[in-house]
């Protein structure tokens, strides 16, 4: 493994992200800043090959009853912790990468360090031979 940096922490507040284009000679990760902790995506959804970390990011919806007895009330956990692809809003968790409509699916993650004020994506150098 080798470390590439991509940027610096300063330029990405709690709640933003960044995407590098081109990692891989494809479609490039997203860094996110989530609560102060940074966490790398591949920018490809597993479900249909969408741009993943250009979609919103949010928390998830949570009822332990129907609404209808719960006074119509949804409760809402995880904000800013759960990208959902654009396309057709399936939903990973940032830090993990597990998909939370199927958990067999999950989109690939990248180890952040955090050297000074660089942000360094920990990658195996074949990660940036492109195919051909």
């Amino acid at each position: 493994m080798s470390g590439i940096v991509v940027g610096k922490a300063k330029e990405i507040p709690v709640g933003g992200r960044v995407i590098i284009v081109p990692f891989r000679g494809r479609a490039g990760i997203g860094i996110f800043n989530v609560n102060g902790r940074f966490y790398a995506l591949r920018n490809i959804c597993p479900h249909k090959r969408g741009p993943l970390c250009t979609g919103e990011v949010a928390g998830r919806s949570s009822i332990h009853a129907p609404p209808s007895a719960t006074d119509g009330f949804v409760g809402y956990e995880r904000e800013g912790e759960i990208i959902r692809c654009p396309w057709h809003a399936w939903q990973f968790d940032i830090a993990t990468g597990q998909c939370l409509v199927d958990p067999d699916v999950r989109v690939k993650t990248y180890p952040i360090i955090v050297d000074g004020d660089d942000l360094i994506v920990d990658v195996d150098v074949n990660d940036f031979v492109k195919e051909r």
